[in-house]
């Protein structure tokens, strides 16, 4: 699910933790995006922002986990209001 806000963008997610390497998979409905970090002591939510943050050239600060902490399905929001990073964005979890 993707949904505009006045703060960004808010999508849904499915976290892989222990991946071979860092990647976006949609998978049907779901998007799914493998980390290499294990899922312990919050190093994968890290790795997962700083892929995210790389990835999309948005600052790490701008990319909060509003749910989600401690499961592998997670709500992102982007915080932008960055036209052009909108439309990657979207074009990415579309």
């Amino acid at each position: 699910m993707i949904k505009q806000t006045n703060e960004g963008l808010i999508v849904n997610i499915k976290i892989s933790p222990n991946s071979s390497k860092n990647e976006i998979i949609k998978d049907g409905e779901i998007f799914k995006i493998k980390i290499t970090a294990q899922p312990i002591e919050g190093k994968a939510n890290k790795a997962l922002i700083e892929f995210l943050s790389k990835t999309f050239k948005i600052p790490k600060t701008s990319i909060k986990i509003l749910k989600g902490e401690t499961s592998k399905e997670k709500t992102i929001l982007f915080i932008t209001n960055n036209s052009e990073k909108l439309n990657l964005l979207n074009k990415a979890f579309e």
